[in-house]
């Protein structure tokens, strides 16, 4: 069983990474391989609209023609048996980096039949994790949730079932007196990551964990 993990934040261990670790531990528990690929570390853009992966006959029906440094990652995906995406939410979505990773990934994958098709060769699991500065009234106010469930519609759609980890309130950096911040509140800020973060990072292991139990069909 092979888990791939992709970290959709600029930020090396910090908020996503640590979850996206803890999900490792808890697929390793299960003796799955992992890896972790940081988004950030390789360059790419978005779909370009060539739209080689729809045409008739083409060499690259199927899988996005563009050669660059996600190339190989597309083949890691088809050779894995569950992947887990983790970003930090800004302005009420993912990440730049990773909401172009995804559409490269998906759109191939996206028949342009009747009943659009995936064309995903197997049914995988998948999983999203979500982490944000916001709390819980602002992120129901904001309806992020919402927002973000479109993403997963199109996931499920070419993988099979996602499940999502919202993680909520987390920590812009670990001292806010150097920052310019009084929006927030820096002691509820650092309470809910000491008593809060720990209990998320227990959701991220037991994700791990069950993500990577094989699909009976």
């Amino acid at each position: 069983m092979r888990l791939t993990l992709f970290n959709g934040s600029p930020r090396k261990n910090w908020n996503t990474e640590i979850l996206l670790k803890h999900v490792m531990k808890g697929a390793a528990s299960n003796g799955a391989e992992t890896e972790l690929i940081h988004l950030y570390d390789l360059n790419y853009k978005g779909c370009r609209s060539c739209y080689a992966c729809k045409r008739v006959g083409g060499k690259s029906y199927g899988s996005c023609a563009i050669q660059d440094d996600l190339t190989p990652i597309f083949k890691k995906v088809e050779e894995s048996d569950a992947l887990i995406f983790g970003s930090p939410i800004y302005y009420g979505n993912v990440t730049g980096e990773m909401r172009s990773f995804l559409e490269r990934l998906l759109f191939p994958y996206s028949a342009f039949d009747s009943e659009r098709s995936s064309l995903f060769k197997k049914k995988i699991r998948t999983g999203i994790i979500y982490t944000m500065a916001a709390n819980e009234i602002q992120v129901r106010e904001m309806g992020y949730e919402q927002n973000l469930h479109v993403m997963e519609m199109f996931i499920e759609k070419i993988f099979g079932k996602a499940e999502s980890l919202f993680v909520i309130d987390t920590c812009h950096f670990e001292d806010y007196s150097q920052y310019v911040s009084t929006f927030f509140n820096a002691e509820e800020k650092r309470k809910w990551r000491q008593e809060e973060f720990p209990k998320d990072c227990r959701k991220a292991f037991e994700m791990g964990k069950k993500i990577v139990q094989p699909i009976y069909i």
